[in-house]
């Protein structure tokens, strides 16, 4: 099993400091426990830095007087889980505005602009983002993908002793998010509320967004569903991936879809422990699109991905555009996939230059001029095609 310390993540490092070199303030974001305090530690190496962990009160003593500490340090100033504290966003702004400022911030938050409220409009033009996600079969083994996709990408899940230890720190974190976290961001909505919504998204995993039937199963208002949902897609926890809209005459769904961003967490929530209870689950197939498409967004890197499908049933899983060319994926667990009428129908409709099939076998093969099977395991061979 690989270990921690042996994970660089060179590309977020890269990313970190191209993002330090161009702006006052960098944002690094994304959820709890993803790595980004290991990341910032192994970046501030051998840098004059200055660290303050806004959930620890010595700490926060030693920001009483923000304005005047911030603004007499010099190098690099971390400040982890800012979100704690977000009257900070006013103090940075004053003092990344002074000419004689020598310092450069680094900002760590596990909830998105969108309900860190001020972190955007405060720092607007003063301020990059950088989002961080769990290991990807990129920074790891790739031959690995199995354990990942049971386990989730959460560093401590995914390096567990055992799939029993896994679990267990996955319940854990899925306890504390929901007592601990969720409270910390002002948001006032009992635990086991949320941890039933969060169960029913897990069975509607890779499914379109019907607000109406989740409110009629849980007793509630179309519209708080609706904010339980943004909730957890602000704190990284789901995917709601938009529909594409071509201008055809053909009826195109217009809901999102929805994911669970962590396989680990999905599985958790569905109850699934090991990979043998994996493979004879009814969401088997749900799960390996959901896993797929995370892997592909965080190798392949499209700068919007949609999804695209009509109501007569054509569907293609992630649509996206690049360099002026259009480019599908379908995610198909299966050892032979087999191009599918819809398949046919999404490359004429969308005027597609090229379709990915990406499954879990190890050959990689064209089945059309069009249509090329490829091993998730070689995802990175699509980036370095479109790089």
């Amino acid at each position: 099993m690989l270990i921690m310390g042996m994970i660089k993540r060179l590309a977020y490092l890269k990313q970190l400091s191209n993002a330090l070199r161009r702006s006052p303030v960098v944002a690094l974001l994304g959820p709890r426990q993803c790595g980004k305090t290991t990341l910032t530690r192994i970046y501030g190496e051998g840098k004059e830095a200055l660290y303050f962990d806004l959930e620890s009160q010595p700490d926060i003593r030693r920001l009483q007087n923000p304005e005047l500490i911030l603004g007499s340090s010099r190098g690099l100033v971390i400040l982890d889980e800012i979100q704690r504290m977000p009257e900070l966003f006013n103090t940075l702004r004053v003092v990344v505005d002074r000419p004689e400022t020598k310092a450069h911030f680094l900002i760590l938050g596990s909830a998105s602009p969108d309900v860190v409220k001020g972190v955007s409009e405060t720092l607007a033009g003063r301020v990059e983002f950088v989002e961080l996600s769990g290991f990807d079969i990129g920074e790891t083994d790739a031959d690995s993908w199995k354990d990942m996709w049971l386990r989730g990408s959460f560093p401590r899940s995914f390096l567990a002793n055992s799939d029993d230890d896994s679990m267990a720190w996955r319940e854990g974190f899925i306890r504390t998010f929901l007592e601990r976290d969720i409270p910390q961001l002002g948001i006032t909505i009992p635990a086991a509320a949320m941890r039933r919504f969060w169960t029913m998204l897990a069975h509607y995993h890779g499914q379109t967004w019907n607000a109406s039937e989740l409110a009629r199963s849980m007793g509630l208002t179309d519209k708080t569903v609706r904010s339980y949902l943004d909730i957890l897609t602000g704190t990284y926890m789901i995917r709601q991936l938009q529909p594409w809209h071509q201008n055809i005459s053909k009826r195109q769904v217009k809901a999102p879809k929805i994911y669970l961003k962590d396989s680990g967490i999905l599985h958790t929530l569905l109850s699934i422990s090991d990979y043998h209870s994996l493979m004879g689950h009814p969401r088997l197939g749900a799960s390996w699109e959901g896993f797929a498409v995370e892997q592909f967004m965080r190798i392949v890197r499209p700068a919007q991905a949609y999804f695209w499908a009509t109501h007569s049933g054509a569907e293609i899983d992630l649509f996206f555009l690049h360099g002026g060319h259009r480019y599908g994926v379908e995610f198909k667990f299966s050892e032979a996939p087999e191009v599918t009428r819809s398949m046919r129908i999404v490359l004429a409709d969308l005027n597609l230059d090229h379709l990915w099939i990406i499954y879990p076998g190890e050959e990689l093969y064209p089945v059309d001029e069009q249509i090329t099977v490829v091993p998730l395991s070689r995802l990175a061979e699509i980036s370095a095609l479109l790089s």
